[in-house]
């Protein structure tokens, strides 16, 4: 008997949802960044076994919205909850329970899909403290099982597949079994280099960051791949960030997104970055959907 399903993965952001989906895949499909509100889309993410597969719903963390972008994430992760086979709300190692997973927690009370609690970072947990956030977490009675982990290092992350296996479905494999994830390549460079920009950006500036891809080209030896992409921001301030001093910001952006590309396409890549200015752009419903949030 071959089961299958869907998972969507919710919970506030910076709890580690990125982190756990890339090691289950075995591949960076989910960028990661200790900023909040990384992840944008709902990406697909396909983990196959001879007997199973698991399709992942990595969504937008759940937060207030503050513009037309923030709606748009908001409803993303929505809409997911009732669309799927099981839920997996993550929470970290906090020992109470925040104004943001109260609010995810009366969400998940009208939902009437099974749900699965993952406790992450557990890593930096004794286990005294790991039994206490699961006894608060239990007394809620709402989920049909309570799974501490840590995504960074692996502990329990083949208990929660086992415990997904068991309640998926009987179905169809939906993917080739060598497909990790739906997103074309363009889109995981694209977000390879927003990942960068978050990491290498001050506060104010990785959030209205959006990256567009203007060319992939194999040269004719096929040794080398062309790759042109502009970085857009909301102010001409935040260009000047973004270059930085000599263009060593950009530098440092784009080098480190040439690693990860090169790993990704298995080639030498050679990327070259610009930086243009979209004054404003998310709050403006119009360009959110010109950049593909829609």
């Amino acid at each position: 008997m071959y089961k299958s399903g869907f998972v969507t993965i919710i919970g506030r952001p910076n709890v580690g949802k990125s982190t756990l989906l890339n090691f289950i895949i075995g591949e960076k499909v989910s960028i990661i960044s200790d900023k909040p509100q990384t992840t944008r889309n709902k990406i697909q993410c396909v983990y196959t076994q001879n007997d199973f597969q698991i399709v992942f719903i990595d969504t937008p963390g759940i937060h207030k919205p503050k513009n037309k972008l923030d709606e748009y994430m908001m409803n993303v992760s929505k809409s997911t909850l009732n669309e799927v086979d099981v839920v997996t709300f993550i929470v970290d190692n906090s020992k109470k329970i925040g104004p943001l997973d109260e609010n995810i927690i009366v969400q998940l009370k009208g939902v009437r899909t099974p749900k699965i609690l993952v406790i992450n970072k557990i890593d930096k947990l004794s286990k005294e403290d790991i039994a206490e956030i699961m006894d608060t977490y239990r007394r809620l009675n709402m989920f049909d099982d309570i799974i501490p982990v840590s995504a960074m290092n692996g502990t329990n992350v083949s208990l929660y597949i086992d415990v997904l296996k068991k309640m998926m479905p009987e179905g169809p494999q939906y993917f080739p079994e060598d497909m990790i994830t739906d997103q074309p390549e363009r889109f995981i460079i694209a977000e390879i280099i927003r990942e960068k920009a978050l990491n290498y950006l001050e506060e104010e500036v990785p959030h209205g960051v959006f990256i567009a891809i203007d060319m992939i080209n194999t040269r004719d030896d096929k040794d080398i791949i062309d790759v042109h992409a502009t970085i857009y921001c909301e102010k001409e301030s935040h260009k000047g960030i973004i270059i930085g001093k000599n263009g060593r910001k950009l530098k440092g952006i784009g080098k480190s997104a040439r690693i990860d590309i090169e790993n990704l396409l298995g080639s030498q890549v050679n990327l070259q970055l610009w930086v243009k200015v979209e004054k404003n752009w998310r709050d403006k419903e119009n360009k959110v959907k010109y950049f593909g949030y829609e």
